[in-house]
């Protein structure tokens, strides 16, 4: 236990302060025609980077509203607690993919090698204690990619390894759970697997397929989103992890979901005559809050996003 407490302590420590926000503030997203983003400062989440398929991504200051376009990175990431942030490379160098990792208090960056060509390792998911990274390894066979396994990045001692897991979907993707195992989508279910080995430790059968690769574990860590099966009406759902079985159906049809806003709500996608809104989801379906509207266009670019919790909203 006191360990732990050190640990936490020294990422909160080393954390770069975030900027003191206005009580409220519309930033514009830069190459997404226009789109601004609502935010407000108690908000327990803030968005952190976004990007337009794997060509255009852009991450947001360490502490200020000011987003900035990264050719070299086909995808980012911020930590949990503000202290990294994690990019995978656009390219490979060497012949092999890489993690970009750097420490904002500093601007120290580091490039660690994750897979050989022609692998690829990405889909960046951060533990909550914020020290590492999971990313899923693929390999297109016969044009479609194919999972194959995760690599864990430890981005405290610039480290990586691979394990190659059998069995799984073509479409698997891996994520932590808050307890420090992996997730992947299994047939119409899902399935935990062991960090060290990949050895399987439950199947969630039946439950739908998770929602992105966002967190879809709830803050607490007591609730899991997915998209319902086809058994059901209904387009989200919530397991609960002691059982493995649903509990709840939420009535809503949201294109996509990008994880938790809080406890009782997700930060969703839903769309509105010919176009879309970035939205705050009650677990009832209601909309309680809009965070942007975006443009059909922009949406159809492959629009990503992805938030931040800081450690005083976890």
């Amino acid at each position: 236990m006191i360990a732990e407490i050190a640990v936490a302590l020294s990422l909160t420590l080393s954390a770069p302060a975030l900027a003191v926000l206005p009580a409220r503030a519309d930033l514009t997203l830069p190459g997404t025609g226009g789109v601004k983003y609502r935010e407000q400062a108690d908000d327990p989440v803030r968005l952190a980077a976004f990007g337009l398929g794997t060509k255009h991504t852009y991450l947001r200051s360490a502490t200020g509203n000011a987003f900035t376009w990264d050719k070299a990175l086909s995808e980012v990431s911020v930590s949990p607690g503000n202290r990294w942030t994690a990019g995978v490379a656009a390219a490979y160098r060497s012949g092999n993919d890489g993690l970009v990792v750097t420490e904002r208090a500093t601007g120290r960056v580091s490039r660690i090698s994750t897979v050989k060509k022609p692998l690829t390792a990405s889909y960046v998911s951060w533990s909550r204690d914020g020290r590492r990274v999971a990313l899923t390894v693929e390999r297109k066979v016969s044009g479609t990619w194919q999972a194959l396994g995760f690599t864990i990045v430890d981005v405290v001692s610039k480290t990586a390894r691979t394990v190659r897991v059998s069995g799984l979907s073509a479409r698997a993707g891996f994520w932590w759970s808050p307890d420090g195992d992996l997730v992947s989508r299994h047939g119409t279910g899902l399935r935990v697997y062991r960090v060290s080995d990949g050895a399987v430790l439950r199947t969630w059968a039946g439950v739908g397929l998770p929602t992105g690769p966002e967190d879809a574990f709830s803050p607490s860590g007591k609730r899991l989103m997915t998209w319902c099966p086809s058994r059901l009406d209904e387009d989200l759902c919530l397991v609960d992890p002691a059982t493995g079985k649903i509990v709840q159906q939420v009535a809503a049809r949201p294109k996509a979901v990008f994880g938790w806003w809080d406890e009782s709500h997700v930060i969703a996608v839903l769309p509105q005559g010919g176009a879309y809104r970035l939205s705050v989801l009650d677990l009832r379906g209601k909309v309680t809050r809009v965070l942007a509207a975006l443009p059909a266009r922009t949406w159809d670019a492959d629009l990503w996003l992805t938030f931040s919790r800081t450690a005083e909203t976890r």
